[in-house]
């Protein structure tokens, strides 16, 4: 594996990639609107070949795996063993071995499926050092006209389920952020739009299209729940992590502050997320 994503490797073979394979359900629960959308967009059908990156746990592979049948053939990749021990073991349960594969790999460079006819990912493609080299290396696993389907989240400030207990969190803390790179790999790197155009068309992609897909991400059944899940799961949780178990509480209670005016009569709390859906295509040879 490159050494230029050591450290996203690192991170998703740490405490972070256990959390996740721990929560899997209730990650799951969370973006499962969005992965939807993006499953929808990309339409797999029977027989074909199919690359999910960043396949984490293993929901949207096990969900391509059944679409596309005992014809076709769905290899997941992820660099995060905890989470691909997760999606082995429901891959084993839903007796899906034969055509769903994972594979335990920096997709940026290792080998892949080879003329897939359709490269997918769930959140899982915003976090290559080299963007451009990165996706003009996962073109080359598409046969000619594969096409190219994939969810990723808008900025900060269009996703209110990350950056409303985020900021409560910091305030409560006294902590104000440095100023960091939009462009660094992360979740929110392929914010711009026109950034995102420019790196698929310079690593070889045509017929390029992004929509905007915005759908309510369920926090909590109570402000409190929702503040206690918040420092367990997304940018809350590692900002609580590194703040140490004696600021939890006071992070908690911040946030529960700030979510009970958000809060619907019933109490529940859902606040915003908002994504790009992406889909391309690799040119034809002439």
């Amino acid at each position: 594996m490159t050494t230029d994503n050591a450290e996203q490797i690192a991170e998703w073979n740490g405490p972070q990639g256990q959390r996740w394979a721990e929560l899997q359900r209730e990650i799951d629960g969370i973006v499962v609107p969005f992965g939807a959308a993006a499953l929808a967009l990309a339409a797999p059908q029977p027989g074909e070949r199919v690359l999910d990156v960043g396949c984490g746990c293993g929901d949207t592979s096990i969900e391509i795996a059944q679409r596309v049948g005992s014809t076709g053939r769905v290899l997941g990749v992820d660099v995060s063993r905890p989470m691909l021990d997760v999606a082995e073991a429901r891959a084993r349960e839903k007796a899906l071995s034969a055509t769903l594969e994972f594979r335990e790999a920096d997709a940026s460079e290792a080998a892949l499926l080879a003329e897939a006819d359709l490269l997918f990912s769930r959140f899982g493609v915003m976090f290559f050092a080299h963007p451009v080299s990165a996706w003009r290396h996962l073109r080359a696993s598409l046969r000619p006209g594969g096409r190219c389907a994939f969810v990723c989240w808008r900025t900060p400030r269009d996703n209110a389920w990350t950056m409303t207990p985020l900021t409560a969190a910091r305030t409560a803390l006294g902590v104000t952020p440095a100023p960091v790179d939009p462009f660094a790999p992360g979740p929110f790197a392929f914010a711009d739009a026109d950034r995102l155009r420019g790196i698929l068309a310079d690593a070889g992609f045509s017929a390029i299209e992004l929509q905007r897909f915005d759908a309510p991400v369920f926090l909590g059944a109570t402000p409190r729940l929702a503040a206690e899940n918040a420092v367990r799961v997304g940018p809350t949780s590692r900002f609580a992590r590194e703040a140490g178990d004696a600021a939890l509480p006071r992070i908690v209670d911040a946030i529960e502050r700030a979510l009970v005016p958000l809060a619907a009569a019933d109490g529940r709390v859902h606040l915003n997320g908002s994504t790009w859906l992406v889909s391309a295509q690799s040119p034809m040879r002439i």
